[in-house]
């Protein structure tokens, strides 16, 4: 399983700070979160920076069992 690292609204959405989920992709390990912490996860998501190990990542990515996701909010500044 692939623990997945929450920060900021998608912990919040969440309702928790990780979690471990199956999936051999990015987007298959997203996708298995989306439907355990549902819609309002999905559209913190949506506007997130997804990285792998400390590397931003593709939703095509493959990813091992030993790997973590980090879901970032997104970033404004000015």
């Amino acid at each position: 399983m692939t623990r997945v690292l929450l920060l900021g609204p998608a912990r919040e959405a969440a309702g928790a700070g990780h979690g471990e989920f199956d999936g051999d992709t990015v987007g298959a390990v997203l996708q298995n979160a989306v439907t355990r912490y549902g819609v309002d996860f999905e559209r913190v998501l949506a506007v997130s920076q997804i990285w792998v190990n400390g590397n931003a990542a593709e939703s095509g990515d493959h990813i091992g069992p030993y790997d973590e996701i980090a879901v970032l909010p997104p970033i404004s500044g000015g």
